[in-house]
Parts: structure tokens; sequence; C-alpha cells
């Protein structure tokens, strides 16, 4: 089959398009004929080798979690789905004609989504779900603050905050407003024009997708401390997803978080 894969850290120019072996599944393991792969920060920061202190990989390597395709073959003890099913979800290696994932971390593809649509789901929606609520607990009636709300991450935690029936607020750029209302934001701030800290308060959780100065201006909130410990290392009231060790976030992405998320869907 053929792949994109890359044979040392660089920059994009790194990557190859070569002939590899077809990946088989293991026990509990789908293959997948994939029609569209999602393309994640997180692939081009590992590319680059700026992880490879915490996520060392073995190269040559293909980069891609996110995807969505056709069963080719199903493993051992693997019922749920059979050869010929549409379905979406995080695999490894998914730059390529054929990728492997655990069938805990795919679903079936809704007839009304297409493949393309499908494939952006599953990093950025389950880094989403992780946050909003394995860490920060969040629940019916809070006050949520989305920093980045029209982002790939940020989309998928306005749209979370109100399905749970959360107070949404969430910050863009000006031609990003109707967006993040159209996603269910009750409450839009234009970054350009409009200082979150001056105006904002009460909140319960804050989300923040952006890093930055932003983190530093979230803590003149002033939350309570006690109302939500929503940092991964327990020494903030709020998310930070831009952490020094990307491990803090992927421990939160179990296969219990994304089974939740799909189940959403």
């Amino acid at each position: 089959m053929q792949a994109v894969r890359f044979h040392d850290y660089g920059p994009a120019d790194v990557l190859r398009l070569e002939e590899v072996p077809r990946p088989q599944p293991g026990d509990g393991e789908v293959l997948v004929r994939v029609h569209s792969a999602g393309v994640n920060p997180i692939d081009w920061k590992a590319r680059a080798g700026y992880l490879q202190a915490f996520m060392p990989l073995e190269l040559p390597h293909i980069p891609g979690f996110d995807f969505a395709g056709t069963v080719a073959e199903v493993g051992a003890a693997v019922l749920e789905f059979a050869q010929g099913d549409e379905v979406f979800g995080r695999g490894s290696g998914t730059y390529a004609e054929y990728a492997v994932a655990p069938a805990a971390t795919l679903a079936p593809k809704p007839a009304a989504v297409s493949f393309d649509q499908a494939a952006t789901l599953a990093v950025g929606g389950v880094t989403a779900w992780a946050g909003l609520f394995e860490a920060a607990k969040l629940e019916a009636g809070q006050r949520l603050l989305v920093h980045g709300g029209a982002g790939g991450v940020g989309s998928f935690a306005v749209q979370l905050g109100h399905w749970k029936g959360a107070q949404v607020i969430g910050t863009a750029s000006a031609r990003n407003l109707d967006l993040m209302r159209a996603l269910g934001a009750d409450e839009v701030i234009d970054y350009g024009a409009v200082r979150f800290e001056d105006v904002l308060h009460d909140l319960d959780v804050v989300f923040d997708t952006v890093g930055g100065e932003v983190t530093g201006s979230n803590e003149a909130l002033g939350a309570d401390p006690a109302k939500v410990n929503a940092d991964p290392e327990g020494e903030g009231w709020f998310l930070k997803l831009r952490v020094t060790n990307p491990a803090e976030v992927e421990a939160l992405m179990t296969i219990d978080a994304y089974q939740e998320f799909l189940r959403t869907l």
C-alpha cells in the first residue's frame, strides 16, 4: 500500500510517499481502508521532533490519528464491526491507504456525515470531551469560557458545553462570532476589541486552547479555586491545553473518554 511517512525528524519536506506493507489487525483491532485522514497539530509537532522527549517515535514513522473509511478486516474478538462497514475514529498511521485501530475507538459513520467530515472528529472532539468532563467535571448551569471557540478543539468545546446545559461564552475574532453563536455559544467576545478579563466574572470553567498571554490573563479573573480543579496537575482552576508535558492531556484521553464522546454523535 502507499503511505506518507518520514525517516528523520524535520520540516514538512521530510515527508515521503512510499510503498509499505499493509498492516494486519491484532486481537480487538480493525483494519480500515482509509477514505479520509484528519490532520492535527500534534502530527506536525511530532514530525518536527518537538515531542520526542515525551513521545519518541520509531522511525520511519507514518503519522496520523484521525480517519474515516470502510472496514477491510477485523481481528479476533471483534464483534461490533464487519467488512464493508463505514466507520470513523482514532487509529495510528492514518496517512496511508490502510490503518489499524482498536475497535473501541471506532464508531459507525452516520449516513448524513461525509468521510471528510467524519475524519475531523476524533482528536479534536475527544480533547474537548476529556478537558470539559474528565478534568473540569463541567455540569449543567455552570459558566464556561472557551478561548478560541471557533478553532478545531474550541468549536467542539462550545458545542459540548451547550449540549451539557452550561452557559457558554466564547472568544474569537470578529469574523467568527456568528459561527460561535451557531455552535451554541450564549455569549461571544471579539478578542480583538474587548479584553475578556475586563468584562467576565463568576466563571466556573475556563477552557484555554490559545495559551501564551491568554493563560496569564485567565488568572486575573480571580475564580475560586475550590469551584473546579481543571488543571491536569491540580495546580490551577482552569484547564491549560498548552501544558509542558503533552502526556498530561493524553492521559485523560482514555478509551472510556473516546466511547463517551462517540456516543454523543
